[in-house]
């Protein structure tokens, strides 16, 4: 005779609770692993004893010690590039004035001989000495030239304090064709500019 409906073997229901209870422990058991893999991983680490704290305190004084020397080698390698740049402008510069100098010496020289030439010439006639006085300028021009010489004559050019020196006042209308107020009508003796900068400056009489 078969057992009435809703009922069960002891047997199977045993079997059934046991397998109730296995499943029940294997959930608490990995909740526990969990947990105490939480505990571990929010544990705060251990600290450092003082034997590796003075070890990393000596690999970063180490590291600073090798910051510095390279430092040190870069500013002495700046110092000495500096020092040997400015040793070299130096030697430029007077190299530039000593050739200046040299040069225009050179071109001077010639001049001198025209005019020991002249003066061992006998029986010079007024033309001669004319021609020996031409020849000799026109050299000193090529000297002032090569000198970056040049002259200040400013006749009919408008007055400039920095480059001309009034010595007298006169009437414009003095001279033909006449000359404007403030310019110059005459020169009494020429100026020079070396480079752009007056040598001396042109004695002028300016136009009232």
């Amino acid at each position: 005779m078969s057992e009435p409906t809703g009922s069960q073997n002891p047997d199977a229901q045993a079997q059934n609770t046991a397998k109730y209870e296995q499943v029940q422990n294997e959930g608490m058991a990995q909740q526990g692993d969990h947990q105490h893999a939480a505990a571990e991983s929010a544990a705060p680490e251990a600290p450092l004893t003082p034997d590796q704290i003075i070890q990393q305190l000596n690999v970063a004084l180490e590291s600073a010690r090798a910051d510095a020397d390279k430092n040190r080698e870069a500013l002495l390698r700046m110092a000495a590039d500096l020092e040997n740049t400015r040793r070299r402008n130096v030697e430029e510069v007077a190299k530039a004035h000593k050739f200046a100098i040299e040069s225009f010496a050179e071109a001077l020289v010639p001049v001198r001989d025209s005019m020991e030439a002249a003066l061992n010439v006998p029986d010079q006639t007024l033309e001669t000495i004319k021609e020996g006085v031409s020849a000799t300028m026109r050299q000193l021009d090529t000297a002032f030239e090569k000198g970056k010489i040049q002259i200040i004559n400013p006749v009919g050019e408008k007055f400039d304090p920095n480059k001309h020196q009034a010595v007298s006042m006169v009437p414009g209308n003095s001279v033909e064709p006449p000359v404007p107020a403030n310019h110059v009508v005459m020169v009494l003796q020429k100026g020079y500019l070396i480079s752009e900068r007056v040598l001396r400056p042109a004695l002028v009489a300016v136009a009232q």
